[in-house]
């Protein structure tokens, strides 16, 4: 390869080697790059989507993930998209201008509610937005008590206090799923090629990370739309 732009180039393995012992300090810039946006935030909007790692017809001879126990991905299955599938959640609280504040993958069988004990050690004094996934009467309560959450979440038909949510609520909680959208068409999320659990979450950071660069960008830098994640920087 001697005098070819290959040259110096390290190989695939060993930069995704490096990425992997770069987790931490990667998710250090992140959430020093989120301070920026989201500091005097007071809405913030909580959702899951499924990570597929494998197809289901394949899961018995899949190797994929399944080196740790405590990691390893499993069945599960997502209303909003009528979907079976094998892999993990992605669980993401976001601020109400599309600012990713946090997130964390769990099994695919793991229920939305158990993020929330999560949150917990994120958040504080705010209002949460969530969909009917969220739904319990223990958890907001515990939330409210001890951190002043306020977690909003629509009411079934059949609840005794049901009311109609605020419309504004609910254009919020839109915000979540066209970055969740964002992630899956332009930074493909969904696309797995990791073999390990520790390279399947290092990728996943490393998108939301970039995204979140192109969003600190486009407001600090070049004074544009910071959701414009298609916009040239030259």
């Amino acid at each position: 390869m001697n005098g070819t732009v290959l040259e110096g180039k390290i190989d695939r393995s060993v930069y995704n080697r490096s990425k992997r012992k770069l987790f931490p300090f990667i998710e250090d810039i992140r959430m020093k790059i989120v301070k920026n946006f989201n500091a005097c935030e007071n809405y913030f909007v909580v959702d899951s989507m499924p990570l597929e790692v494998c197809k289901i017809s394949k899961v018995a001879l899949s190797k994929i993930c399944k080196e740790a126990n405590y990691a390893a991905p499993d069945r599960g299955f997502c209303a909003s998209q009528n979907l079976h599938f094998f892999g993990y959640k992605l669980h993401a609280v976001c601020s109400i201008n599309g600012i990713l504040q946090s997130f964390d993958l769990s099994p695919a069988s793991a229920h939305d509610l158990h993020y929330l004990q999560d949150i917990k050690m994120q958040l504080s004094d705010c209002v949460l937005l969530g969909d009917k996934g969220y739904l319990s009467q223990r958890v907001p309560l515990d939330l409210f008590n001890e951190l002043n959450i306020q977690l909003e979440t629509p009411k079934r038909t059949n609840q005794k206090d049901n009311k109609p949510q605020f419309y504004q609520f609910k254009k919020y909680m839109n915000r979540i799923e066209i970055l969740f959208s964002q992630l899956c068409d332009q930074f493909m999320i969904r696309r797995n090629y990791a073999k390990t659990f520790e390279g399947f979450k290092t990728r996943i950071l490393t998108k939301i990370t970039t995204l979140t660069t192109i969003q600190y960008l486009n407001k600090f830098v070049f004074n544009r739309n910071i959701n414009n994640l298609k916009i040239n920087f030259v």
